[in-house]
C-alpha cells in the first residue's frame, strides 16, 4: 500500500502567536455583552485535560469567540511591542508565546468542527474569519516595533545565556518574522497584506467548492444489479445513501476525494467502473464546482509573494524552511524514484493486460485495451492469482473495533507500555467520536485521544490527525488529539469490515498521535506536530510498520463471528502481498508530488489562466515522464485539496510524504535488527524523536536515534523499487 496515498494531511494548529499562517483583527465586529457571557470558549474548559465541553459549545458562540480572540491578542502584542523596558527574552518572545490562548482555543475547536462536523453556519464562519485571521497574523508580523524587539534579542543571542530550547525558540521567531515580511518595505508590506488575504479568501473558496463538488458527484445506479462484485454490507450501504439523499430504490455510490475509488477492486459491470471513475477524474474542471479560476489565482499569488520575499519561487520559499532546503533536492529525490516507478507499474500493467486477453479469449468476447478504470479490478484478481486471497476474504478480520483497540492501541502499549482508559463521561460533538484518556507505563498521565473514524457528508475526505490542546510545560498543559478517518459506517446492526489499507490508515494517523501525545517540551510553538511537512509524516509512516507485525496482527486479525484467529497461511499471504501492486501505487503518488512542484516552481508571469489549468496539468506530467494514461495523479489539480485548501496547507510539501518515509523505512529496517516490538526500542525512539517536537532539529534527532544519515536504499527495497532487487 502506498502511504503516500493518504490524504492526511495532517492540520497542525501552530503555536499561539502564529495562529496558521491566518490571522489579524477586525475588533469593529460588535458582540453582544451577554452573547460572550455565555460563550464557554471564552475561557479554559474545565473538563479533563481542558477537552472543549462540545455539549455547551454552539455555532453561534464560533465567530466571537474568534473576533474575542484576535483583539485580545492584538492588545496583548501591542503591550510588547511598545513596552518602554528594554527587550528582554521574557518580556518579548515568552510573552509572544504566552500571548493568544483565547484565540488558539477557539482556533482549535473550529478548525477541528470545521473539519470533522461542518454546516452551512460553520462554513460562513470560515469564509467570514478567513481574511480577518489573515490579516490578523500580518498585524503581527509585520509590526516594525515588536521585530525591532526580536532583532535586537537575536543580535545579542549569544551572550543571553539561553538555554538550548530557549536559544532555538529565539532563534525560530526571528526566522518566522523575516520569512513573514518584517524587512520588506512599508509598500511591499501593503502588497503582501493584499495578497495574504486574497490568498485566505480564494483557499476557503476551494476547500469549501471540493467538498460540495465530491458530494455532488456520487453515482447513482439503477439496478441492482449492475453492483455485482459488492458485498451484501456494500450493497446496504450504498441503498442507505440513497435513502439519504431521497432516491429510495436506488443505489448511491458516494465518492471519496481522491481520484481512485474503492469499490473499482470489486465491481464487476465495466461500464459502472468508468463512469464512477470518470465521474471522479471530471470533478472541478467545470459547472458549479469548477475550481480552476481559483487555482490560477493562488498560484499566480503565491508565486508573486515568494518574489516579493525575494524567492526565486513558491517552492523555494516553501522547502527553505523545511528538511529538503530547496526545490533541487525535492527534485532529485522525486526523479529518483519516478523511472522504476513507472516502470514497475508498467510490468504490473502488462500483467494484467495478459489477463484481460486471456480471460477475452476463454470467454469469446472482445479483447479490450487496460484503461484507468480497470486497474484496481485486475490487479485484485492477480494478487488474488498470485498470493491466493482478496480483500473480501480478508476483511471479515478486521473489525473496526478489534483493529483500533487490540490492533493500533496494542501496538502502543507493548511498544511505548501506554495504556487507554476510555472516557464514556465526557461530552463529544458527534455521537460515534471515542474518547480515550491516555496514560504512561508508570501510572501517570499523558493525555487525551478522541477517535472520529467514520466517514459522514459533513466531514472532509482522507484521514488526518490534529489537536485541540498542545502539550507544554509553559502552560502545565498535555495534549488533546483527534484522529479522523473515512470508513463507511454500515446499516444499523452490521459489522464495519475493513478493508487493509484503511487498517494501516488508522496505524498510519495513529503514529501522529503519537507524536502530539508524547510531546515533553517547555514552549508550545515546538510541541508536538510542530515539525516541518517533510519530517511530520514520519512518525506516522514508521507506524504502519506494526500494523503487519506477526505479533499485532495476530492480536487483532480476528474473524468478526467466531472469534477465530487469521489462518496462519492467510495472514502469510497478506505479508508477502505487501509489495504487490508498488508500481502503481508509487506512480500515482508521485505524479501528484511532481505536480505540485510543477505548479509552485513558476514565476507571476509563468503561471496560467484558468482556461488553460487542465493543458498546464498533462503537459507538467509529460515533461515529469509521469503520462502514463492507465495511471493518473492520486489528485487532480481541482481535487488536490492538500496543496490549494488553504493559504499555504501542503504547497510544495506534498512530497513530503516520501520524503518522510525514506526515514520510517530506515526505522523499520533498525527495528527488525534491533529486536523488534519492544519496549527499549520503544522507549527509545520516545526519547530520541516523538518528545521532542521541533525542540532539536528534526533531521539531527533522527540521527541521534538511527545512528546515521538517512539511507534510501530501505524504501527502494520496501517498495519493490530497487532496480538490482526488480531485476532478479
Amino acid at each position: 500500500m502506498n502511504v503516500a496515498r493518504r490524504a492526511s494531511a495532517l492540520p497542525v494548529v501552530l503555536p499561539v502567536v502564529l495562529l496558521a499562517a491566518f490571522a489579524t483583527l477586525n475588533a469593529s465586529h460588535a458582540i453582544a455583552a451577554d452573547t460572550m457571557k455565555a460563550n464557554p470558549l471564552l475561557q479554559p474548559s474545565t473538563l479533563p485535560y481542558q477537552l472543549p465541553p462540545f455539549d455547551k459549545i454552539t455555532d453561534a458562540d464560533l465567530a466571537p469567540a474568534l473576533d474575542a480572540g484576535m483583539a485580545e491578542q492584538r492588545g496583548e502584542i501591542d503591550a510588547i511591542a511598545r513596552k518602554p523596558a528594554p527587550a528582554t527574552f521574557e518580556n518579548t518572545i515568552v510573552a509572544m508565546e504566552r500571548s493568544g490562548q483565547l484565540l488558539q482555543r477557539a482556533s482549535a475547536v473550529f478548525s477541528n468542527l470545521n473539519s470533522s462536523n461542518t454546516n452551512p453556519q460553520i462554513e460562513a464562519v470560515e469564509a467570514q474569519m478567513a481574511p480577518k485571521l489573515s490579516a490578523h497574523s500580518d498585524a503581527i508580523f509585520l509590526n516594525p516595533e515588536l521585530f525591532a524587539r526580536v532583532g535586537t534579542l537575536y543580535e545579542k543571542r549569544r551572550s543571553l545565556q539561553l538555554d538550548a530550547e530557549s536559544l532555538r525558540l529565539l532563534e525560530r521567531y526571528n526566522t518566522l518574522f523575516v520569512r513573514a515580511g518584517a524587512k520588506l518595505s512599508e509598500n511591499d508590506k501593503t502588497r503582501l497584506r493584499q495578497i495574504n488575504e486574497q490568498l485566505s479568501t480564494a483557499a476557503t473558496q476551494f476547500s469549501q467548492t471540493v467538498l460540495k463538488g465530491v458530494n455532488a458527484a456520487a453515482v447513482v445506479v439503477d439496478k441492482v444489479a449492475d453492483l455485482d462484485g459488492l458485498s451484501a454490507e456494500q450493497i446496504a450501504v450504498a441503498a442507505e445513501a440513497a435513502k439519504a439523499r431521497k432516491m429510495e430504490g436506488k443505489w448511491v455510490i458516494a465518492l471519496l476525494n481522491t481520484t481512485g475509488q474503492p469499490s473499482l477492486s470489486q465491481l464487476k459491470n465495466r461500464a459502472l467502473r468508468e463512469r464512477i471513475y470518470k465521474t471522479s477524474l471530471g470533478r472541478g474542471w467545470g459547472g458549479e464546482f469548477d475550481t480552476t479560476a481559483l487555482i490560477a489565482q493562488m498560484v499566480k499569488l503565491r508565486a508573486e509573494r515568494a518574489e516579493l520575499l525575494g524567492y526565486a519561487n513558491h517552492a523555494a520559499y516553501i522547502l527553505e524552511d523545511e528538511t529538503a532546503l530547496t526545490p533541487a533536492a525535492a527534485n532529485k529525490m522525486l526523479a529518483q524514484l519516478a523511472p522504476p516507478a513507472v516502470a514497475n507499474a508498467r510490468r504490473e500493467a502488462a500483467e494484467m493486460q495478459k489477463l484481460i486477453d486471456a480471460q477475452a479469449q476463454a470467454n469469446g468476447t472482445a479483447p479490450f485495451k487496460l484503461a484507468a478504470w480497470d486497474w484496481d479490478f485486475y490487479a485484485e484478481q492477480v494478487r488474488k492469482a498470485k498470493y491466493a486471497y482478496d480483500e473480501s476474504e480478508v476483511r471479515p478480520y478486521f473489525e473496526m473495533e478489534r483493529v483500533m483497540r487490540d490492533g493500533v492501541l496494542f501496538a502502543a502499549h507493548e511498544l511505548y507500555g501506554v495504556s487507554f482508559k476510555e472516557r464514556k463521561d465526557l461530552p463529544v460533538y458527534q455521537a460515534d467520536v471515542k474518547v480515550f484518556e491516555v496514560f504512561n507505563a508508570d501510572g501517570s498521565q499523558l493525555g487525551m485521544l478522541l477517535m472520529d473514524w467514520y466517514a459522514r457528508g459533513n466531514k472532509r475526505g482522507g484521514a488526518w490527525m490534529s489537536s485541540f490542546i498542545d502539550q507544554s510545560k509553559l502552560f502545565g498543559t498535555h495534549a488533546v488529539v483527534i484522529n479522523n478517518l473515512n470508513i463507511p459506517k454500515p446499516p444499523q446492526g452490521q459489522p464495519t469490515l475493513l478493508t487493509f489499507d484503511e487498517v494501516t490508515t488508522a496505524f498510519h494517523e495513529f503514529g501522529h498521535a503519537l507524536h502530539g501525545l508524547f510531546s515533553n517540551v517547555h514552549y508550545p510553538q515546538f510541541s508536538g506536530t510542530n515539525v516541518p511537512r517533510d519530517f511530520v509524516e514520519y512518525p506516522s509512516q514508521y507506524n504502519e510498520m506494526w500494523a503487519t507485525d506477526p505479533r499485532v496482527l495476530a492480536n487483532y486479525a480476528k474473524q468478526y463471528q467466531t472469534g477465530a484467529g487469521m489462518p496462519q497461511a492467510l495472514m502469510d499471504k497478506v505479508l508477502a502481498a505487501r509489495k504487490f501492486n508498488q508500481g502503481f501505487a508509487t506512480t500515482e503518488y508521485l505524479a501528484a508530488a511532481m505536480l505540485d512542484q510543477a505548479w509552485h516552481q513558476l514565476k507571476p508571469n509563468q503561471t496560467p489562466a484558468a482556461p488553460d489549468v487542465e493543458k498546464f496539468e498533462a503537459a507538467a506530467l509529460k515533461q515529469a515522464g509521469m503520462d502514463f494514461e492507465a495511471v493518473p495523479p492520486r489528485y487532480r489539480s481541482t481535487y488536490f485539496s492538500h496543496i490549494f485548501s488553504s493559504p499555504t496547507g501542503y504547497s510544495s510539501g506534498y512530497y513530503a510524504y516520501i520524503w518522510s518515509e525514506v526515514l520510517a523505512a530506515d526505522t523499520e529496517h533498525w527495528f527488525d535488527n534491533n529486536g523488534g516490538l519492544q519496549r527499549p526500542n520503544g522507549d527509545l525512539l520516545r526519547a530520541k524523536v516523538l518528545s521532542r517536537g521541533f525542540s532539536v532539529d528534526a533531521l539531527t534527532s533522527f540521527k541521534e536515534f538511527y545512528g546515521k544519515a538517512p539511507e534510501i536504499q530501505p524504501l527502494l527495497k520496501s517498495r519493490g523499487l530497487d532496480v538490482a532487487e526488480a531485476a532478479r
